[in-house]
């Protein structure tokens, strides 16, 4: 039996604090909300994991913990979106491109439920973000979102260390986020596409999932399917709001390149 300090064998037993690899991914997803047409896109980028008790880097953003206790985190969280290209949607034919969107800010999350046993939580997140776009030239300001959503996560579904999240939430933005998906400007009117102003507002609802199962100690497969609801949003008269329901499926996987010998205090991440 071993006599290791309870504290000790947690560390013992936690992943690396520190990993490199690389991850690639492939996804059918729209061009932007309440798009009629969705598209193929992929993407392989190398990635950094920190598992740190006030800063946490990992495949699902990075959180800086201003304020922790045991129910309530206080955080900065960054979030993202891939662009599209206006020439391949008929809606947007000549207009500009929809660029690589990019989110920050504060964020509370409130832990609701948390079994150690079951090795599953529910929790409920408040973030408000600025969202800023950029072509790799500069970077723009695209106004403010509010997102609040309540996600159950667990731990082990498939395999000891798979971990599976459902969320679901309301989607609310400024009228400078709205203008850069809905607003027609006079320029760009033709024929079935008349000049728009869009207003802040409501934007949607949506649902997501997500599964990864790793496969070995270095690689893991993962997969996401999301569901987005706009009937009822404040631009649903806007000529480039086309359906009320957007389906996005996408998976890949990672393969870590390095793990560092220190390891993480929580033995489940998931519950840290």
């Amino acid at each position: 039996m071993s006599t290791a300090p309870a504290d000790v064998q947690a560390q013992e037993a936690g992943k690396p604090l520190f990993e490199i690899g690389i991850g690639g991914g492939v996804g059918y997803v729209p061009d932007y909300p309440a798009a009629d047409e969705n598209h193929l896109r992929g993407a392989a980028l190398p990635y950094v994991v920190y598992r740190g008790d006030f800063l946490r880097a990992d495949r699902d953003g990075v959180q800086g913990r201003i304020y922790r206790s045991d129910r309530v985190t206080f955080e900065v969280s960054l979030e993202g979106a891939l662009g599209s290209s206006a020439d391949d949607n008929d809606a947007r034919q000549g207009m500009p491109d929809i660029d690589l969107l990019g989110e920050i800010g504060p964020a509370l999350k409130i832990n609701l439920r948390k079994d150690a046993i079951a090795n599953e939580r529910i929790d409920v997140t408040v973030p408000v973000r600025g969202v800023f776009s950029t072509d790799f030239s500069d970077i723009q300001y695209r106004g403010l979102v509010f997102a609040p959503d309540i996600a159950y996560a667990r731990g082990g579904l498939l395999d000891r260390d798979a971990r599976f999240r459902i969320s679901a939430g309301p989607i609310f933005a400024t009228s400078h986020l709205m203008d850069y998906y809905y607003q027609v400007d006079p320029r760009y009117v033709r024929a079935g596409r008349q000049a728009f102003d869009a207003d802040g507002g409501y934007l949607g609802s949506r649902v997501q999932t997500t599964l990864m199962v790793p496969l070995t100690e270095r690689i893991a497969v993962f997969g996401a399917v999301r569901g987005e609801l706009f009937s009822g949003a404040t631009n649903d008269d806007s000529p480039l709001y086309r359906r009320d329901v957007n389906l996005s499926v996408g998976g890949g996987l990672t393969f870590s390149l390095y793990g560092s010998s220190s390891r993480a205090t929580g033995v489940e991440e998931l519950l840290d």
